[in-house]
């Protein structure tokens, strides 16, 4: 039997009662199917860093490492800046793992609507692949003159070639197991360094694909196409910001946050990839035991998945469909009156 070692970040608000139904329902899928994952929990956390001054301690990349997986709850509570809490914790474990691709896929779930009237569940299931771990989300820059008339604040992107060489592949070759159809989010004709550089890796690495379909579109004519026709989209491929923007709107338009798993991911596994929902902390709702424990679940169903245990994770993805399209449980976001316990055990049940 294949034993894993994963490392259990809940983190602060719904991310821990998320976390653990996830848990659930990933130790079950491993008995039914013949692997066992061994937790080890971590309480770094906003609650945290108001007792130490810091998220995670010196050495947490370091007792990271040695981690088949990482199955981090959600970051961010009321009293810590977001800017903290991000920079604690999440963002130094993607650069340190080299998880440069923060892959979301979405997709209209039985059982649930979408904002979008008329939208089949066909016609709502696409996946961004964002670049993680450079471009908007940068350190170079700072504010001068704090406090004056003149005060001013200056933040760099900064676009490597590997970095975007690497990222526009990953998603040309995900193309080839879909679709075979890539879109590119760019913004060349008013952000004039960044946005051409990236628009010519991007052309460069579409000539070696001449059998997956290509384009590029602006950000935001293709926030619109988003909202009017999602069919038209597959695979989008974007920087660290506009990725990080499709991708929410992306959930948006297929069931809402709470249905959005995500991975940042090493694709070479030289370190362990983590897996995460798309939603945050959520604080309006913690410690209710009302929040919507799915996307948390399929975030694991993308840690087995990577894993090699396929097999598991599209059984927990079969789980998930089943009970949603019963509508028997629900949590209060899909129009239930059911608790995150009770819809994490319906899962779990499934999986038997």
């Amino acid at each position: 039997m294949s034993t894993y070692r994963i490392a259990s970040i809940p983190g602060d608000g719904i991310g821990v009662d998320v976390t653990a139904e996830a848990r659930q329902v990933l130790d079950r899928a491993g008995e039914v199917h013949g692997f066992r994952l061994e937790w080890t929990e971590f309480d770094w956390s906003c609650e945290r860093y108001t007792k130490t001054g810091r998220m995670m301690p010196e050495d947490g990349i370091d007792q990271l490492r040695p981690f088949d997986g990482i199955l981090l709850g959600a970051v961010g509570f009321p009293g810590v800046p977001d800017h903290v809490s991000l920079w604690g914790l999440l963002i130094p474990i993607r650069r340190a793992f080299a998880q440069y691709v923060n892959l979301r896929p979405v997709r209209l779930l039985p059982g649930t609507t979408s904002v979008l009237a008329g939208r089949e569940a066909d016609e709502l299931e696409m996946v961004i692949v964002r670049e993680n771990t450079e471009g908007e989300y940068s350190q170079i820059g700072g504010r001068h003159n704090p406090g004056q008339p003149g005060e001013f604040a200056v933040q760099e992107s900064v676009f490597t070639r590997v970095g975007v060489e690497r990222i526009i592949r990953f998603a040309f070759e995900l193309a080839r197991t879909r679709s075979g159809r890539v879109c590119s989010a760019t913004k060349s004709n008013g952000i004039i360094h960044t946005m051409p550089f990236w628009d010519e890796v991007f052309a460069e690495v579409a000539a070696e694909y001449p059998d997956v379909h290509n384009e590029q579109t602006h950000i935001d004519a293709l926030a619109a196409r988003m909202v009017q026709h999602p069919d038209r989209l597959d695979v989008v491929v974007g920087s660290n910001l506009f990725g990080d923007i499709l991708s929410d709107l992306a959930a948006a338009v297929t069931g809402g946050l709470g249905m959005a798993p995500s991975g940042n991911v090493n694709p070479p596994g030289e370190y362990p990839s983590m897996f995460e929902a798309v939603h945050g902390s959520a604080p309006d709702i913690a410690g209710q035991g009302i929040a919507n424990p799915v996307a948390q679940i399929l975030a694991g169903a993308m840690m087995l998945e990577h894993l090699g245990e396929k097999t598991a994770a599209a059984a927990v993805h079969k789980a998930v469909e089943e009970v949603l399209a019963a509508g028997s449980v629900a949590t209060p976001d899909l129009g239930g009156k059911s608790t995150t316990t009770e819809l994490g055990a319906a899962i779990t049940d499934a999986l038997a």
